[in-house]
């Protein structure tokens, strides 16, 4: 993988391996700082295969980023207290509504 901002210096071999594209090759080092051992192995890729996850669990992690990510954004106290309420005031209608439609279907 080359070093860049997306890439470490070193990266997980998970990572690498998420990383390629078909027809690639991943090598992987290993090296002893200590007493100099080194070893280094190769791997090929010849097909990728994925499975979709949770699609569901999928766009709630992508949504929960941008909402840290826009929270981490805010320096204003105020604005950020804001946001909480806000957030808690729409839990509260969301579980107050379900709460009636639950005592409606039942009737």
């Amino acid at each position: 993988m080359e070093v860049g901002p997306n890439h470490p210096l070193s990266a997980s071999v998970a990572d690498a391996l998420l990383a390629a594209d078909e027809d690639e090759q991943i090598v992987v080092a290993r090296n002893c700082w200590a007493c100099g051992w080194s070893e280094e192995r190769s791997v090929s890729i010849d097909s990728i295969e994925t499975t979709e996850g949770d699609t569901h669990a999928v766009k709630r992690a992508a949504l929960l980023d941008d909402i840290m990510n826009e929270a981490t954004a805010i320096d204003d106290l105020t604005t950020l207290e804001d946001a909480l309420v806000e957030v808690r005031r729409q839990r509260r209608l969301k579980t107050a509504g379900a709460d009636s439609t639950d005592t409606v279907d039942s009737g």
